[in-house]
């Protein structure tokens, strides 16, 4: 059977990588699907909420750094390419990684929602599966359209068996292997 039209990369990893390489600076460009993706720049608040997430973490887990726009090669046979707003990983596991960094060390990636037109199939369906192919156990959406936290975890087969949506305020617990709670109050002051 012939794959569809649709289902065809518009590239090879490769190609995308040279692509993205000679990319202006102000244009971050992920592959995901197969289909290349402008990912919005952040704003202050978006800066902001990740920042506070890093504090917590170092807070929390001194073994662990939250890396802010890191590059991972996701999905299944590591053929997408996320700049992931915060990746976790033990402290020094990005030494010698490229670019783009096998997702074998991360603990969790998050992504923070950003107020474009894509967000939705980006973040809360391509993502989240492209996190789950790759095998990281922890994916936290932290969403300013609605004002919550979804955790999604258990990934199994391409997709997380267990998500956990909660109200910025409520007291989240980020399961095992990161183990940390986080009371999301402080999220608050940064909702648009």
């Amino acid at each position: 059977m012939t794959p569809r039209i649709e289902d065809r990369p518009q590239m090879s990893v490769e190609e995308f990588e040279e692509l993205e390489r000679h990319a202006p600076e102000t244009v971050w460009l992920e592959f995901i699907n197969g289909k290349v993706v402008v990912k919005p720049m952040a704003d202050g608040n978006h800066c902001e909420m990740i920042a506070w997430l890093q504090r917590v973490c170092m807070q929390y887990r001194p073994d662990l750094w939250l890396h802010s726009e890191s590059g991972l090669k996701t999905e299944r046979y590591r053929k997408g390419r996320a700049r992931a707003d915060g990746v976790l990983v033990p402290v020094g596991a990005l030494k010698g990684q490229g670019e783009w960094s096998e997702a074998d060390g991360a603990l969790m990636a998050v992504e923070v929602t950003s107020y474009d037109s894509d967000t939705h199939q980006r973040d809360r369906v391509e993502k989240p599966d492209g996190y789950a192919a790759a095998g990281i156990p922890v994916y936290l959406l932290i969403d300013r359209d609605d004002c919550s936290l979804i955790v999604f975890n258990q990934p199994e087969d391409g997709r997380y068996r267990h998500e956990e949506k909660l109200p910025f305020g409520a007291t989240v617990k980020l399961p095992q292997p990161v183990n940390i709670t986080l009371d999301t109050e402080p999220l608050k002051e940064f909702a648009d």
